[in-house]
Parts: structure tokens; C-alpha cells; sequence
């Protein structure tokens, strides 16, 4: 059922006829928790379905990750996201904003092995009555099934969930809290599951068994979007290989351990130094195996001896020069990190291999290898030490080893050029903010050179909805998995049987078996505008809201999250699942260096929350452009919070100065100026926030703020009050209102907390529900010229006074203001509000001369002369 079938209509910008309440003494402290609690009982920000599309925003708001700690950069991204919520808020759109937790992953399910005294076994059933130890024993887990590990998961991220909740209800976001996911939810995991058994029935996903990168800590595959390459010591070996004419032929390694599953040696088809033995073979140290020699244009002929051994697996090359070469397949190292314990039947001798490598870890197994080719005098020279670049698991910190596993993958362009095309154009199609951002994304199209590794070796995650036939002797067939009915979803297979099957047949031949794996975090983050916007759940609300129109995100996760999203929405509805993705750049430390744990440099936010309070801190953040990083300094949180608590402090003043007037009352030249100029501050901050370039908006904003105080409100106080008689006062007063509600508005995307506080004092509702400023509520007959003359004119008057080191009240006993023409008629049409700002006690001399306003000023007994 509709919540609401009309758009909303923002609130008029007119004062209340009750009466002003200003507080005596207006503070910023207590304003976070006075009016989030108010916001949430008022249900302000809940999302109220229309009519029709037309009238929605949507926000694919990223879910952080609650294993890990939130810092300054995630609080600068998400507020630049609020902005631009609230804005259209503001513009009287119904904005679709919910907020999810990205709880699965592998950081989670160590704590809860320490935490719990537990470990995750997939074969036990599943037991509805488990309770953990209450005294846990590290070193004696209990093993539990994955269903009980994965509700113990649930029960402990449900502390750092809570947490990052107060966190972002203190900066101020304007998100839709009933909109609550978690990415382990149930509901996400039957929207996984459901996309994925589309995918596979379409063809989109498929099972392979393959090379694979392999984190041998984590005990995982990794994805190429998850490869980090790191700097990493190594040696280089020079070793012999043996022509049937006595010849050797020499190649380098740095991986000497790998000499066992060596298949071939490659040098580049245009190296005429091997040119020569391209057809022919040769014979492995140590082993004793024959090896063809091949060319391969991949081959570096400048890279150590400029041939190379192709062993499976060593790197990516080696998994290259096995596909297109078709090289027989001689793996060795297992998903342990250890050689295989089994002898591989393609050495002539194992003997020495099972007693001197099988089950030992690469780094013991190098050190042994290396002593044979010394003591059979196959290595030439020692060990020459070198840094080289390694693959990594982002998380880990290990190099990656390639084994061969059965895993799924879902085609991404890497292995179909067709596909890599309309993927390319989709990112055409995006609109990104800002624009370069767009060659991130092509870049990373452009370079894929695998389909998109969908599965991981882990436990808190969700899992794939297969079961395996086993034959009569148990053995699995993976050609024909069995799918899970999608009425029954979400399924845990290792608990759940599939249909025409008993819990008795699993595991036994003629039974089954459950696929063990689970699907990597992208492949259930790939699906956020699915799993919000309620697809396959909530048809209505689907319509209104997909395709979203916001994607905000940072730039490091372009290749992952924003890549996966457009292909899963290109393959289940061939369009985009947004329409424009606004990327934020990192927030550094003052040497520009990014932010992390191990380099020490994070600042936590509810430090700088507690200390400078949210207002400021969302200044700063909005003042980091779109896509650019940007070094953080605390003591800028100073400038934030001056900002605010005059945002306080002018507001009171204006709202003392007299009763609520309407803006027929303005007549005076330099009022009617004042909105003039005021007009201008709209167009632009308009025209800005609609092209997402939220902090030129902040700028004219803030720039005109200061400006108003420090000149206008000071130039026109003495007749606010009544000194020229109460046509002029009521002018001066209408001018102040409607120039504190419209700054009042600006200004409340980025100041949530004190613009509340202050329009509350005068105004029904909230000013976060009120329609943004508009030039057509401002009058355009006044010259915003007189404003710059003003200003200049008193930029003299108080610059004497500062040179002079005297009080801004000393009396001016002589002035003369020159200027052209126009300047001056500006300023006699302000002769008294000017006198009176500057304490002028003597008749303003005017002279018409030169292009820039000038004055002669006396302040007791010595003139002093300044120039514009």
C-alpha cells in the first residue's frame, strides 16, 4: 500500500504568525542529538511513494563494511551523498535514500573463531539449539555447521552495526533508516541467489575447473579486481637446461622451487639467439624430464637471459603460455601452500622429490632445491638478490600462489570480446562526475583478461543454491548440478536438501552433495539497486525507483562494485541499474598520503565530532571536491565551526532587530541590492548542486554569508531599528528576513544541525522539508554594484581605523570618498547607513575622479589616505 500518493510540497518560506522563540544564548552544543532525535520520532526522511518516477530520487548508497572502522574520508564521502539528498529533498523530490551494512567477509569470520572458541565445519548438520562455550578455547574450537557459524556472525556484527548507526545519525544523514539491509540478510541472499541461478540458466554463469589465484592464508580464490601488486624480495637463479648436444641452455628464476611442473621454455619468436631451438626440446636439472623449447611474442627478450621456464603455475604469463601454447598441465603446489605429497607421474625418478619437497611450504622447498642444483652444479653462481612485483590479495599478506580449482564464474568481456563491447558502451552511457572518472572504468574494461571469479572458499557469505548427483560410487558429477527451486530460496544447501532428496543421501553414492562455496562479497553488492530497490519483492516500489539515479562511490572501487553492478542489471534487465555515479577522491593525511591503519595516520571521526561537532565537519568535507583527494588538517575544523556558530549568532541578531515584515516593505536602493546580489548567489549555487559540484555552491554561499555579515547587516542595523523612522526600518528588517530564510536554505544541506535550530525559532516545520531558494522570490530591481562600493567604501573607513590601532566606534571627524561617477552616486544613496556603520560625525565630502574609490580620512589629528 502507498505511504502517501502525492509528492510533497516543500513548506512556503514564511515566518510563523505565533511569534519568534530565539534563545537567549544559542549553542551548537547537544543540536546532533536535540534533532536527530527529532527527525527520526517525525519519520522526516522516510521515503513517501508518488505516483510516479518522475517525482522519485534514488540513491545506491554504499553499505560499508562493519568488520572493519569507519574514518575521516568515509564520513567526507557520505556527506557529499547527503548534499546532494537533501537538495533534491529541497527541489520537492521523494528521495528513495536507505542505508545497508556490508557485514560478509573474512575479517568477520576470524573474530568470531576467537571470539566464540569456534570454527566452521560445512558437513555437520545444522543445530537450532547450539550455544557456544562459555569458556572459549582458542585452541580447542568446537566445530559447528555453517549455519550456526554464520548466526554467530550475525550475533557480533550486529554490536559494530549499531555503532556505525550512531555514527552516521551524529554527521547528520538523511537516510531512510526503515530501508535497513545487511548484505548477509535473508532477503539479500534470496535476491543472490535468485540473479545467480538466472545467470546460470542464461549462461551467463558457469562452472570451470581452472587455474586460480589462490590466497594460501585465507584459504581462497581471488578475483583479478582483488590482485594488489606489491614490491617483494626475491632472488634470481641461473640454471641449466640440457641439449641432447651437451649444450646448456641458461634461464633465470626466482622461483627455482617450481623447476618440477616446468613444461616448457619460452623465448620471443624474434630472438635470434633461440631462434635456433624453437622445435626442439630439452632436458629439466635435477629431474630429468624432456620439455619442448617454444616461442611466444608475450616473452621478454630484455629480461634476464631473455628465455624463460613455463611452469604450472608460477604467474599469470606462465597460466597464458599454457592456454595458448595448449601445454600439458604439471601442478604441483595445493590450496595448503605446500607441494603435492603424491609424486608426479610425469618425473622419470620421484625419489628424490617425495623425500626432499612433497608437503613442504614453497620458501622450504626453494631453500632444498636450490642446495641440489649446487651440489649437481646445474645453478651457475649464487642467488642474486632482486625486488620483484608480486600478486597479493588485497587483504593479505602472502604472495599469491595459482592452483588449479573447480570454481564459478560469471562472464564479465574478459573472455568474449562482443560482450566487453556492450559493457564498454554501457559505461558511455553513464554519466560520470566527474567526467575523467569515465576512462577508470573503459581502462579496466579495456585490461580484463578473465571472466569475473564468483565464488570463495569461506563460510560467512551466501551460499551458491547447487547440490552434485554422487554416482554409485560416490563419486561427483559437476556436469548436471542440481538448482535449487526459486520458491524455496534462500537455501543453505549443506543444510537444506534439494527436492526429491532425503538428509539421509547426502554424501552417500546415489545421493548428494551441497556445492561448498559462496559467492564473493561483489556478487551480492553487484546486486544493491536490486536488493533495495525491492525487485522480485515489491513491484511498485521497484517501478518508482529503478533505475536509480545516484551512484555515489569512491574512485579505488570503480573496477569492483560500480564494473559488477553494470553487469548484473546489463544481463538481467539489459539496461543501466543508474544513471549517473559521482565519485569521491581520498581524504589524505596532511603529506598527501593515503589514510590506513599501518601507516598510523587515520582520525577517527567521533574524535572531530565530539570536538568541532557535525556542522563543521560536514563544511569541510563538502569543501573536498568531486573526485579529488584531499589532505585533511584538523585545525580546518576551526573555520566549520566559526561558520555555524555565526550562522547562530547573525540569525539572532536579525531575528531581534524587529517583527516579522513581508518583502512589499523593501524599498531601499541598497536593500533592493543586497537581493540583487542575493540573486545572483542562487542561480549559481542552483546551477552547481544540479551538476553535483556541491562545494562551488558551498563556496558562493559561504562567501556571500560573510559578506552580509560583516558589511550589509552592520550597514543597515541603526535603521533596522528605527534611527530614518520606520519605513526605512521595516525595509532594512524585510531585507534581513528574507535574506536570513534564503541563506538559511542554501546553507542547510551542509549545516543540517544549526539551520534546524534557526529556522525552528521562526518558521513552522523543518527547513530540510522547506523549498529551496528561488530568484523568483527575490526582487531584480536593485543594482548589485552599490553592494561592491559599499563594501569598498568601508573597507577604507575601517582599514584607517586598523592602521590607526584605534576601536571601529572612534568617530571620523573628516572624509573625503572619491570614485567615479557611478560609485558615488552608489554611495550617497547610503549616506546615512554608511555614516552610521562607520561612525562618520561629519558631512561625507564626495569628489568625482579616477576608476576606483578612494578616501581621505581623519581620525583626530592626522589624515590618512587608502585606495580601493
Amino acid at each position: 500500500m502507498k505511504a502517501m500518493t502525492s509528492a510533497p510540497t516543500p513548506n512556503p518560506a514564511q515566518p510563523t504568525t505565533s511569534g519568534w522563540q530565539v534563545p537567549a544564548k544559542p549553542a551548537l552544543e547537544g543540536l546532533e542529538d536535540k534533532w536527530s532525535k527529532i527527525w527520526d520520532e517525525q519519520q522526516l526522511f522516510a521515503f513517501q511513494r508518488p505516483d510516479t518516477r518522475a517525482q522519485v530520487f534514488s540513491i545506491d548508497t554504499p553499505p560499508p563494511t562493519v568488520s572493519g572502522s569507519l574514518h575521516v574520508g568515509h564520513v567526507f564521502s557520505y556527506t557529499h551523498t547527503d548534499v546532494v539528498a537533501r537538495y533534491q529533498r529541497m527541489l520537492g523530490k521523494h528521495i528513495f535514500y536507505p542505508m545497508g551494512w556490508d557485514d560478509n567477509g573474512l575479517p568477520t569470520e576470524r573474530r568470531v573463531q576467537n571470539f566464540y572458541g569456534v570454527r566452521c565445519d560445512p558437513s555437520i548438520p545444522y543445530d537450532p539449539d547450539f550455544v557456544p562455550p562459555v569458556k572459549p578455547n582458542p585452541k580447542k574450537q568446537v566445530s559447528i555447521s555453517r549455519r550456526n557459524f554464520v548466526e554467530l556472525c550475525h550475533k557480533l556484527t550486529e554490536v559494530d552495526e549499531k555503532a556505525f548507526e550512531h555514527l552516521w545519525r551524529k554527521v547528520g544523514l538523511s537516510v531512510d533508516w526503515s530501508q535497513l539491509y545487511t548484505t548477509i540478510g535473508s532477503e539479500t541472499q534470496r535476491i543472490s541467489q535468485l540473479a545467480f541461478i538466472n545467470n546460470y540458466r542464461r549462461g551467463e554463469a558457469y562452472m570451470s575447473e581452472a587455474p586460480t589465484m589462490w590466497d594460501v592464508t585465507f584459504q581462497t580464490a581471488v578475483a583479478q579486481a582483488e590482485l594488489e601488486a606489491r614490491d617483494y624480495p626475491g632472488a634470481y637463479h641461473r640454471l641449466a637446461f640440457h641439449r641432447p648436444d651437451g649444450d646448456a641452455v641458461f634461464i633465470e628464476t626466482t622461483r627455482p622451487e617450481l623447476l618440477v611442473s616446468c613444461c616448457a621454455l619460452i623465448a620471443h619468436p624474434d630472438d635470434d639467439r633461440y631462434k635456433p631451438l624453437f622445435g626442439t626440446t630439452v632436458i629439466t636439472p635435477v629431474f630429468g624430464v624432456e620439455i619442448p623449447v617454444l616461442a611466444h611474442p608475450a616473452a621478454e627478450m630484455d629480461k634476464g637471459a631473455g628465455i624463460a621456464m613455463c611452469c604450472t603455475f608460477g604467474d599469470l604469463t606462465d597460466v597464458q603460455w599454457w592456454r595458448e601454447l595448449r601445454l600439458p598441465t604439471r601442478t604441483v603446489i595445493g590450496r595448503d601452500g605446500r607441494l603435492s605429497r603424491e609424486a608426479p607421474d610425469w618425473l622419470p625418478d620421484a625419489a628424490w622429490y617425495l623425500e626432499n619437497l612433497a608437503g613442504r611450504t614453497t620458501f622450504s622447498a626453494r631453500k632444498a632445491m636450490v642446495e641440489k642444483l649446487v651440489e649437481t652444479g646445474e645453478m651457475e653462481g649464487g642467488p642474486r638478490p632482486t625486488q620483484r612485483m608480486a600478486n597479493f590479495y588485497e587483504k593479505g599478506d602472502k604472495p599469491l600462489e595459482i592452483v588449479s580449482t573447480r570454481q564459478w564464474y560469471i562472464s564479465n568481456g574478459g573472455r568474449d570480446d562482443a560482450l566487453k563491447e556492450l559493457l564498454l558502451k554501457r559505461g558511455e552511457q553513464i554519466d560520470f562526475v566527474p567526467e575523467h572518472m569515465r576512462h577508470r572504468y573503459s581502462n579496466w574494461v579495456e585490461g580484463l583478461n578473465g571472466d569475473w571469479l564468483v565464488s570463495r572458499q569461506r563460510f560467512f557469505g551466501i551460499p551458491f543454491p547447487i547440490w552434485y548427483r554422487l554416482d554409485a560410487d560416490g563419486e561427483i558429477d559437476y556436469t548436471d548440478p542440481i538448482v535449487a527451486d526459486e520458491a524455496s530460496l534462500p537455501v543453505d544447501p549443506t543444510s537444506d536438501c534439494p527436492e526429491g532428496f532425503t538428509p539421509e543421501q547426502r554424501g552417500v553414492p546415489g545421493g548428494f552433495v551441497a556445492d561448498p562455496d559462496v559467492m564473493d562479497t561483489w556478487a551480492t553488492s553487484s546486486l544493491s539497486p536490486e536488493i533495495v530497490c525491492g525487485w522480485q519483492r515489491d513491484p511498485e516500489l521497484f517501478g518508482l525507483t529503478f533505475p536509480m539515479d545516484l551512484a555515489p562511490q569512491a574512485h579505488d572501487i570503480i573496477r569492483t562494485w560500480l564494473f559488477s553492478r553494470v553487469v548484473r542489471a546489463h544481463f538481467e534487465f539489459d539496461e543501466l541499474p543508474w544513471k549517473r555515479a559521482t565519485i569521491s577522491g581520498f581524504v589524505t593525511d596532511p603529506d598527501r598520503k593515503k589514510m590506513s591503519k599501518s601507516k598510523g595516520n587515520v582520525v577517527v571521526p567521533t574524535d572531530i565530532l565530539d570536538k568541532y561537532g557535525a556542522d563543521a565537519v560536514r563544511w569541510r568535507a563538502a569543501m573536498a571536491r568531486p573526485g579529488m583527494d584531499s589532505p585533511f588538517d584538523e585545525r580546518q575544523m576551526k573555520v566549520g565551526r566559526r561558520l555555524a556558530m555565526k550562522v547562530l549568532n547573525a540569525s539572532k541578531f536579525v531575528l531581534g532587530m524587529g517583527a516579522p515584515t513581508g518583502s512589499e516593505a523593501i524599498t531601499a536602493p541598497v536593500d533592493l541590492a543586497e537581493l540583487a546580489a542575493l540573486r545572483a548567489v542562487v542561480t549559481r549555487a542552483t546551477e552547481s548542486l544540479d551538476k553535483y559540484d556541491y562545494t562551488t555552491t558551498l563556496e558562493a554561499t559561504e562567501e556571500f554569508f560573510w559578506s552580509f555579515c560583516d558589511d550589509y547587516l552592520e550597514l543597515v542595523k541603526e535603521r533596522a531599528y528605527g534611527a530614518s523612522g520606520q519605513e526605512a526600518a521595516d525595509s532594512a528588517n524585510a531585507t534581513l528576513q528574507l535574506v536570513l530564510s534564503v541563506l538559511l536554505r542554501l546553507m542547510a544541506p551542509y549545516l543540517p544541525f544549526v539551520t534546524a535550530e534557526v529556522w525552528s525559532w521562526w518558521h513552522a516545520g523543518s527547513v530540510h522539508t522547506s523549498a529551496w531558494p528561488t530568484v523568483g522570490e527575490l526582487p531584480d530591481s536593485g543594482d548589485p554594484e552599490l553592494i561592491s562600493d559599499v563594501a569598498a567604501a568601508l573597507i577604507l573607513v575601517r582599514g584607517a581605523k586598523s592602521d590607526a590601532k584605534v576601536s571601529m566606534k572612534t568617530p571620523v571627524e573628516k572624509i573625503v570618498l572619491s570614485g567615479p561617477a557611478s560609485a558615488i552616486d552608489h554611495l550617497k544613496s547610503v549616506e546615512t547607513d554608511l555614516a552610521a556603520v562607520g561612525h562618520i560625525s561629519c558631512p561625507i565630502e564626495w569628489v568625482v575622479s579616477g576608476d576606483e574609490i578612494t578616501a581621505e580620512i581623519t581620525l583626530g589629528e592626522a589624515p590618512v589616505k587608502t585606495a580601493r
